[in-house]
């Protein structure tokens, strides 16, 4: 069994939500740093799913600097986990700022805004 699972129905392509995945679990905790990653062969398996796409996940979460390759040993989380989880939160916010601008742009005020928001929190 994978520690991934994908969506196929939603429009975000699979290795983005593999990107999102091993952020979130590292935000979460779930994955620490120095840990082992499963390979990429392994991921394509249990998924049932082209190893290259596995691979370009990986590839992106190396570039972002979340996780290392070693060769002949195999990928581990980066030991920057803290810098990790800060990107992500960032990434949360410029996100919610951007659908607040959108909300303000529909016509509803900051109050508004913050009344539903808040209150689906409840």
């Amino acid at each position: 069994m994978s520690m991934f699972s994908i969506d196929f129905q939603t429009r975000m392509p699979i290795y983005e939500q593999i990107v999102n995945q091993v952020e979130k679990y590292i935000a979460l905790g779930l994955l620490k740093a120095n840990e082992q990653l499963p390979s990429v062969r392994q991921v394509a398996f249990d998924l049932g799913i082209n190893p290259n796409t596995i691979q370009r996940a990986y590839a992106e979460l190396e570039r972002k600097g979340v996780i290392v390759s070693v060769v002949g040993k195999g990928t581990f989380v980066s030991d920057k986990t803290d810098e990790v989880v800060k990107d992500k939160i960032d990434d949360i916010i410029d996100s919610i700022s951007e659908n607040i601008t959108i909300l303000k742009s529909l016509g509803l005020s900051d109050k508004e805004i913050k009344n539903k928001i808040l209150k689906d929190q409840e």
